[in-house]
């Protein structure tokens, strides 16, 4: 019987609870001094101290910091800011790792398997890194290759996340972040099984399938196991090399974004929950954008996506009343009047755009530096008043994709009228036609 050698070992667990423990221990006592201490610099230092923290981690606590960062309403603008800058590229594993990896994973024999493989990774993140490849069949190949012990790292940072929640709580009550804790523990792990994210991209393969402009790579499940995904190769330019191309083109890339987003959300009840700008490519003109990393999927009930809906059609009627049931259906509890208004100052913000019915971009005349700065100093402030309020789990991985898709239309400087694009991708949409037709979605890939 061939060893796990990413086994959730007892010793790794103690060391690095031991390493991010100090580290976290060092930030309290910065904090006490800080609040003793006072000053309007009180919350830069704070924050300058968790960063301190964290930054010399890579892996899964790093990961949930920048997921927190990316949510405005959730953190001080000090602390979003320092964690924002909390880098997700660490150096990329040498090639004896990667023989010793793929060995594990494919056994002994592993290189007769591929025509070709580069031993020199083309990119490394939190949780692993991408070699190309060719395959037998002389298909280009990109294999995702883990890091080793991530799963002793997930554990031991999932249980340090409470140390930086109680920091957190001591600065700023008016948020219970208790359920945000869960949602991004489930995530985390579900992000270090590679099986399951072959069975995200054939979700999203299948729904685009007809679609020349979307393209989703193929996985290879004969090259790939838990903590292995071998896929297609897809051939294209990031992003961020079009923010200078025409507007036309600038134009057709975001309503590809958007209906890549919200297509898979309004019919299937599932989105993309990590929208970052390194996870889209685009073909030359950009005729076609590949969808690339789906290690972050979030399923959703059928109930979640109709108080979507709801929310949006509420908002656009200035009823109260409905809102209240919006939110209701988002998991929201222990609502009154004073708490909806509150809730819906970040609800216009999101769904602004939306909400528009005219061609505009999505910060319209706002900088892109103070867009959304405003609306959730407004919310904070107001909870401080109105709340605490328990922010349910579904709303964290929403909230999430909705800014970083709306963060890559501010760097396409994309002009549309983006509430016709919502209520294109609305049409025909039934919350029961929802749940049959997500059922019938993922049995066919295996996700239930």
């Amino acid at each position: 019987m061939t060893l796990d050698p990413e086994r959730d070992r007892l010793s790794g667990r103690l060391t690095r609870s031991a390493r991010v423990g100090a580290g976290l221990a060092g930030a309290g006592v910065s904090y006490g001094v800080n609040r003793l201490f006072g000053g309007d610099e009180a919350d830069a230092r704070n924050a300058r101290a968790l960063k301190a923290a964290l930054g010399g981690l890579k892996g899964p606590l790093m990961k949930a910091a920048q997921m927190f960062a990316t949510v405005p309403d959730l953190l001080p603008p000090e602390f979003a800011a320092e964690l924002a800058e909390l880098q997700t590229n660490a150096p990329a594993m040498g090639g004896p790792f990667v023989r010793r990896r793929m060995a594990a994973e494919l056994g002994p024999d592993w290189r007769s398997r591929f025509a070709e493989f580069d031993m020199e990774a083309t990119a490394a993140a939190s949780l692993g890194q991408v070699h190309r490849a060719t395959a037998l069949d002389d298909a280009p190949l990109a294999v995702k290759l883990q890091y080793p012990e991530m799963q002793s790292a997930v554990e031991s940072d999932l249980g340090q996340l409470r140390a930086m929640f109680a920091l957190y709580k001591r600065i700023d009550q008016s948020i219970d972040p208790t359920e945000i804790a869960e949602e991004v523990a489930e995530r985390l792990r579900e992000e270090l099984d590679y099986e399951r994210e072959a069975r995200h991209m054939a979700l999203y393969r299948a729904f685009f399938a007809g679609r020349p402009d979307i393209a989703v790579p193929e996985p290879r499940p004969e090259l790939s196991t838990r903590r292995l995904l071998t896929m297609g190769w897809l051939e294209g330019s990031g992003l961020l090399g079009f923010k200078t191309a025409p507007l036309e083109t600038r134009n057709r890339i975001a309503k590809l974004l958007f209906e890549a987003w919200w297509s898979p959300m309004t019919h299937i009840g599932v989105i993309h929950g990590d929208p970052h700008l390194g996870n889209y490519t685009l073909t030359p003109g950009a005729e076609q954008l590949n969808l690339l990393d789906f290690g972050c999927v979030r399923i959703f009930p059928p109930s979640f996506v109709g108080g979507v809906v709801r929310l949006y059609r509420a908002l656009l009627a200035d009823d109260r009343a409905a809102q209240a049931d919006a939110y209701r259906g988002w998991g929201f509890t222990g609502l009154n009047d004073e708490l909806v208004d509150v809730l819906g100052v970040w609800a216009r913000f999101i769904y602004g755009p939306l909400l528009d019915d005219r061609v505009r971009t999505v910060a319209d005349g706002v900088a892109p530096g103070e867009y959304g700065r405003r609306e959730a100093f407004r919310v904070r402030q107001a909870l401080k008043q109105a709340g605490p309020v328990r922010i349910p789990r579904e709303f964290v991985f929403m909230d999430r994709a909705a800014i970083g898709l709306g963060a890559a239309f501010l760097h396409l400087g994309a002009e549309h009228n983006w509430r016709r694009l919502f209520e294109e991708s609305l049409e025909g949409f039934e919350e029961g036609a929802v749940a049959v037709r997500q059922t019938e979605a993922l049995a066919q890939v295996g996700l239930i």
